[in-house]
């Protein structure tokens, strides 16, 4: 085995799983070495990047539960953001509008409209399908990201990043909603927004811009992010006991967006302000929070799945004539 032969064969026992590096391992090895120029003594960064999305797409397609773990964790986050728009949207209408800034119509700000798309895509989840779903969805996505631009352009008041930002990691995961055709499945997020919404309707006129937007991001949202971590705790549970993992999967996609609904919580966790300071911690341990969220959090399904091909991998020792690193049928083991 050339030294070239060995690299590949060592990046396919890293990015593959088990199975799919002792029935094709070879064959990928030497489908990248003819490809490789003569001269080449290390594989070239495309090839590595190559080998890497393809030994995710093979992890995605051979892990159990996971198809529907993005299913339930859609379903979960769609019910999230569902119940924070009807709050929010209650608040923008029934709020007394402030006299010292400028507001939209009748209600507090232009979120008002990211509000309603989300309420709007709630309802399509329920009577139509799919695909029209999908479009709901991702068009309330666009919306409430495309608020932060619209009022710097406009000039008129926007709630928080810290309460935007959620809203929209939530809604990127529920997209995975799609597809669940019980239809008490589907009322499940609209349930969720009418059980809230007594409790918008009597708070929301005693609040104003500041109280309701920037005090309720600081306790509604890590409220939030505790119950959708304990409902996604014990789903999981309760789905392992019967051997499906598909609760797992969902846990482990939920810690993104549960991360960043917990944004202030962490970032005063950050934050150098001791006791009996201001309840929103400073801007700057923010940032930082809601930076680490976003990168320790995708991270954590492909080590998952990673970590499972290696499980497998112990489990089951490669056999006579194959390779000790890849673990495929290989003449030059």
């Amino acid at each position: 085995m050339t030294d070239l032969e060995r690299r590949y064969a060592r990046w396919t026992a890293l990015f593959y799983p088990a199975d799919d590096r002792r029935t094709r391992g070879s064959e990928l090895v030497d489908t990248y070495l003819s490809l490789a120029a003569p001269d080449r003594r290390r594989p070239s960064p495309a090839d590595i990047a190559d080998l890497a999305a393809g030994g995710l797409r093979q992890h995605l397609r051979t892990a159990r539960g996971l198809g529907p773990g993005f299913r339930l964790a859609g379903l979960l986050a769609l019910t999230t953001a569902t119940t924070c728009a009807t709050g929010w949207a209650i608040l923008e209408a029934l709020a007394p509008t402030p006299s010292w800034s400028s507001h939209v119509g009748p209600f507090l700000s232009l979120a008002v409209a990211a509000w309603a798309a989300w309420l709007l895509a709630a309802v399509v989840y329920i009577a139509a399908s799919g695909r029209w779903f999908r479009w709901a969805a991702g068009l309330a996505v666009l919306v409430t990201a495309f608020i932060v631009p619209a009022a710097a352009l406009t000039g008129l008041p926007r709630p928080p990043l810290s309460v935007l930002l959620p809203q929209i990691v939530l809604g990127v995961v529920a997209l995975g909603a799609a597809g669940q055709r019980l239809w008490w499945v589907r009322l499940m997020p609209i349930a969720a927004a009418a059980a809230i919404l007594p409790i918008a309707i009597g708070t929301a006129p005693t609040l104003d811009f500041i109280s309701g937007y920037y005090d309720l991001a600081a306790t509604a949202l890590p409220a939030a992010a505790v119950t959708l971590l304990i409902g996604a705790l014990l789903i999981a549970l309760g789905l392992a006991a019967r051997r499906d993992y598909c609760g797992t999967w969902a846990m482990l996609i939920l810690l993104t967006p549960i991360g960043m609904l917990a944004v202030n919580p962490l970032g005063a966790v950050l934050d150098d302000s001791g006791p009996g300071q201001a309840v929103i911690p400073a801007w700057s341990s923010m940032v930082v929070a809601s930076v680490l969220v976003a990168m320790i959090g995708p991270m954590l399904l492909p080590l998952a799945l990673v970590a499972r091909g290696r499980l497998s991998a112990g489990r089951r020792p490669p056999g006579p004539g194959h390779c000790l690193t890849c673990g495929a049928s290989s003449t030059s083991a």
